[in-house]
């Protein structure tokens, strides 16, 4: 079995989507980074959803989907993943004010 699921917010689902995809480890993941592993996963066929963008960028970063610990979440979503997600899937992401769980 790979180590994907060692890559925080990576489940056996996902881990199987990124396998199928072509990415067979958490060291290419890492390397390839969450735009370019998101774009290889939406080429593969895999639909686009905002949501496991995000997660896999959190949990590149080593953090849970649901942090919230520094200010400006946000902005970082609204801003900089709003618009990478935008360019790799074509889905247009609004960002409408808060976080489920209460985060801005």
């Amino acid at each position: 079995m790979s180590d994907l699921t060692s890559v925080p917010n990576i489940g056996p689902a996902t881990a199987r989507a990124l396998i199928g995809a072509g990415i067979p480890d958490a060291a290419t993941l890492r390397r390839l980074g969450a735009h370019e592993a998101y774009r290889t996963l939406i080429n593969a066929g895999e639909r686009p959803h905002f949501i496991g963008y995000y997660v896999l960028h959190m949990g590149l970063q080593g953090r849970p989907w649901n942090d919230c610990a520094f200010r400006g979440i946000w902005a970082v979503i609204s801003r900089d993943l709003g618009h990478a997600f935008h360019g790799i899937s074509g889905s247009h992401f609004a960002p409408s004010g808060r976080l489920a769980n209460g985060c801005y």
